[in-house]
């Protein structure tokens, strides 16, 4: 056994647990883990204050799993998280560390989802539930009894639970819990708010404070742009186009993905490959090799398969996904710069990302510039500068070696010398757009500040300032248009708002009309009949941890 290995058993974990966690590289606790692990394993209510990216997330997920009981199909675990993504990133966090522990499930309770298919999955035996303050409330509203079996409650980032307004909801849920529960609190800062709930609901507490270690490299120059998720790969392939790079890391965060853009990237012509989990050690290391001496220039990574990856060459780093948190994403930018060389690293956001790009500059110190997306002339003008490089090495002598041949064509085609320089061109480039009109086209990306208009349906944003002012489209009959003051800025898509209605309201989907979300609005429209009824029921509704709060909307 390594010494790597048993820094881990060092800590009396159960085996299975052990090697899943190896299994997905790490190879020793880090300092938060050290600590915590043992004081969580020994049943003691706890306080941790660390960043996000310290490891804290396997910090309480490991002791946890530890303690769990499979011969027991109910909830024993509850872990509450401030937002939709950090849920479904620490549900996945102990789906990967309970792989080789059979019998374990956990489901993700977060709003903007389907309320049914959760609750059935909280009482089909789930023993961890993963789950946002707000959506959690909401199932206690429905079956007050489904947390009484819980031991153990983890609290992930209390203080941005409570920068969110989730103190009230914070409060039903400890009611609704029992009193002999372990209790662990983990929190970047201690406010004094933070410490009136740990000395009202936790008992005797262990502390544990972890200094961040989390920096970034200013040799690397940092910026993120923000795309819609259902156009990354065409970001990626028009940044392709102006960046000059010499070797290239685009991190994405599924397997899926690598393959998705590697595939992209083949089909325009670049030398990429996927690395993810599924690929052979051997291949791995094939992969690396060659983008090392530079039959590759482009990998196309998840964060796991990346792991030691150092290749001097790499000037370049993509986070086409948005990594899970801030050390995570020093760790990707840090692939670039190494050796006192320059680095270029690109995030790409969505409107809904916004948030942890502010965490990430909170947590590194360092502010991530906002670039835009190159347009067509800017393409343009990189396509024929590449052009003009690939030329020069064979002007010089071209004519000596091929002047004659020129002749002859232009004889046999009948053509002018201007005609067959220009079909040669057009062979050289396979065709490629080498004109303004042509480059502009093939570009269907959005400038970047400029939303697109989109389906009012899919309750997406139009594309100018004034949306808020723009009027309602017009009304179907026995339909009547009702108004909640969540809009875009909030994280609302109509979907979201759907899912809530339907599956609150219990309406077949054809009796919901359109979904219109504005920046600090939205309009939805209902049936006239039964109205008054149905607002009833919607009236502690939640979206996104936010009250609903549906009412008829009076046009003037």
């Amino acid at each position: 056994m390594t010494q790597e290995i048993g820094g881990f058993a060092a800590l009396e974990l159960n085996p299975n647990i052990v090697a899943a966690v190896l299994a997905t590289g790490y190879e020793e606790p880090s300092a938060i883990q050290q600590q915590s692990i043992p004081i969580i394993l020994a049943g003691h209510d706890m306080i941790g204050q660390a960043q996000t990216g310290t490891g804290k997330t396997a910090a309480f997920a490991l002791p946890i799993l530890n303690r769990i009981d499979t011969s027991k199909r109910e909830p024993q675990a509850l872990i509450l998280a401030p937002t939709r993504e950090l849920a479904l990133q620490v549900a996945t966090a102990f789906e990967t560390y309970a792989k080789q522990t059979p019998g374990i499930n956990v489901v993700a309770v977060y709003g903007g989802a389907p309320m049914g298919p959760q609750l059935k999955a909280i009482r089909n035996g789930a023993q961890i539930v993963v789950a946002t303050p707000g959506r959690l409330c909401d199932h206690l509203r429905r079956d007050e009894k489904v947390l009484s079996t819980v031991k153990h409650l983890v609290l992930d980032e209390a203080d941005e639970m409570l920068k969110l307004g989730f103190m009230d909801d914070l409060e039903v849920i400890f009611a609704a819990l029992p009193e002999t529960r372990q209790t662990v609190l983990f929190s970047a800062t201690l406010p004094s708010s933070i410490r009136s709930i740990a000395e009202r609901h936790l008992r005797d507490p262990k502390h544990v404070k972890i200094q961040s270690k989390t920096q970034t490299v200013t040799a690397i120059d940092q910026a993120h742009l923000m795309v819609h998720a259902d156009q990354k790969i065409a970001a990626v392939l028009r940044l392709l186009e102006v960046e000059e790079f010499d070797a290239l890391i685009a991190f994405v965060r599924t397997k899926q993905a690598t393959l998705d853009l590697a595939s992209a990237l083949e089909a325009k012509g670049y030398k990429a490959a996927a690395l993810n989990g599924d690929i052979a050690q051997n291949q791995r290391e094939r992969v690396i090799e060659s983008l090392k001496d530079g039959r590759l220039d482009i990998v196309v990574a998840t964060d796991v398969a990346a792991r030691g990856l150092d290749v001097p060459r790499i000037t370049h780093v993509f986070n086409v996904d948005m990594p899970y948190d801030p050390e995570s994403y020093v760790h990707r930018i840090g692939r670039t710069g190494r050796a006192g060389r320059e680095g270029r690293a690109l995030l790409l956001v969505t409107p809904r990302e916004r948030r942890m790009l502010q965490l990430i500059e909170r947590v590194t110190g360092q502010k991530v510039a906002e670039a835009r997306l190159p347009d067509a002339q800017a393409v343009l003008d990189a396509r024929i500068k590449k052009l003009t490089s690939s030329l020069a090495p064979l002007v010089a002598e071209a004519e000596t070696t091929h002047g004659e041949l020129f002749d002859r064509l232009t004889t046999d085609l009948g053509c002018t010398p201007r005609a067959l320089a220009s079909a040669l061109l057009r062979k050289a480039t396979n065709a490629q757009a080498l004109d303004l009109a042509a480059v502009e086209r093939e570009q269907p990306l959005v400038p970047t500040g400029a939303p697109r208009e989109r389906s009012a349906e899919r309750g997406e944003r139009p594309d100018r300032g004034d949306r808020e002012r723009r009027a309602p489209l017009p009304l179907a009959e026995g339909r009547v248009r009702c108004r909640t003051a969540l809009g875009a800025r909030d994280g609302i898509a109509a979907k979201n708002l759907l899912g809530a209605i339907l599956n609150e309201g219990g309406l077949a989907r054809d009796a919901i009309g359109r979904i219109q979300v504005r920046d600090s609005f939205s309009l939805v429209e209902l049936p006239e009949d039964g109205l008054e009824r149905l607002l009833t029921k919607l009236k502690d509704t939640r979206v996104a941890g936010k009250q609903l709060k549906l009412r008829r909307y009076r046009e003037d």
